[in-house]
């Protein structure tokens, strides 16, 4: 077997949670008079909170100073969201299940604060499928960089080429070509059309659409 992991991303990809960054994000910038409308959100997709506020405070030229409050704020509302409306993705059990039966090293690595990925895991019940969890928050540079991705198969204890990561941003799927790894990617369906997805080594409809004949076209 050419592979021995797997790295899942999580927001977007496990947890339909991305309306739901979306509108933490949304409430906190109008405070500031600002609306994105859903074509620049997406263009952000995938930063880390301080990456995605700093890059919008610096677009409307709003000041820094309230920067990291704002931050905060947009992961708390995130949080909330998520624990009281998020629900899994199609496919989330099967395709633990499916690695699982393959013997595979299960990893998951998000750009979210580990206390919200934790409360994804749970709500999720799939802590008992995951060999290690990394999060980029305290990272040197978050996605499109790999290196949540290079840490989390570090703690696999597997080459990074051995990997096959799931993703259904296109910071993601950057960040995972980049650590060298296959990327199978999941966009969300009203940009699932689009281009620049073929950097990806597969790209799917649902978690569900992945099987053995994938696995081994890969």
């Amino acid at each position: 077997m050419k592979f021995s992991a797997v790295i899942f991303d999580m927001d977007g990809l496990l947890i339909d949670s991305e309306p739901l960054w979306q509108q933490a994000g949304a409430e906190t910038l109008q405070e500031y008079g600002v609306t994105l409308t859903d074509e620049q959100y997406i263009l952000t997709t995938g930063l880390r909170t301080p990456e995605w506020v700093d890059y919008w405070f610096t677009h409307f030229s709003i000041s820094k100073d309230q920067a990291k409050a704002a931050a905060r704020q947009i992961e708390q509302a995130a949080l909330d969201k998520i624990k009281e409306h998020g629900e899994a993705m199609e496919g989330v059990q099967y395709i633990m299940e499916f690695f699982k039966q393959h013997n595979f090293h299960i990893g998951l690595a998000s750009s979210s604060p580990m206390r919200l990925i934790e409360a994804v895991v749970d709500k999720l019940n799939i802590q008992p499928y995951l060999n290690a969890i990394t999060s980029a928050e305290h990272l040197p540079h978050g996605k499109p960089h790999p290196q949540v991705f290079l840490n989390c198969a570090e703690l696999l204890q597997v080459p990074p080429t051995t990997c096959i990561c799931f993703e259904d941003s296109f910071n993601g799927m950057i960040a995972a070509k980049a650590a060298r790894m296959k990327c199978v990617v999941i966009p969300a369906p009203h940009v699932h059309h689009e281009g620049r997805w073929d950097a990806a080594d597969r790209k799917l409809t649902s978690l569900s659409g992945f099987n053995n004949t994938v696995l081994e076209t890969l």
